[in-house]
């Protein structure tokens, strides 16, 4: 299985992104090899639907699973209606990975209660 965690770096220690469509980098792993690489986001700095360009973006890698501290209403709709699972969480994304190999993250659906813009206090974050 392929999963997408949404960081603000390149590396399996780098900080989450507090918002999908703002990350700086994706980190899709192959959870069955260990496999990883990143991948700058397509969408980092776009005027206007960054998370539904981010979301295409993931989609087109394959990715079951993407991992953020948050996805704006569209990217979210965008990810469901491609039948990637969402969930939300906060930490490393070395941290991240092993929680979803423990099946110890709680997929979630939308709509979300907290919403976000691509403001500059969500850029690098």
């Amino acid at each position: 299985m392929k999963i997408a965690i949404a960081t603000s770096g390149g590396t399996l220690d780098a900080p989450f992104a507090r918002h999908f469509g703002c990350a700086e980098q994706f980190i899709i792993i192959d959870t069955e090899t260990g496999e990883w690489k990143t991948y700058p986001n397509p969408a980092l700095g776009a005027s206007s639907n960054a998370g539904v360009q981010a979301a295409k973006f993931i989609a087109g890698q394959g990715v079951q699973a993407v991992i953020s501290g948050n996805f704006g209403p569209h990217a979210a709709k965008t990810l469901a209606v491609a039948g990637i699972q969402i969930f939300l969480a906060s930490c490393t994304a070395r941290v991240l990975l092993a929680s979803y190999r423990a099946g110890q993250l709680k997929q979630s659906m939308p709509p979300f209660e907290v919403k976000a813009t691509c403001s500059p206090k969500w850029q690098g974050v």
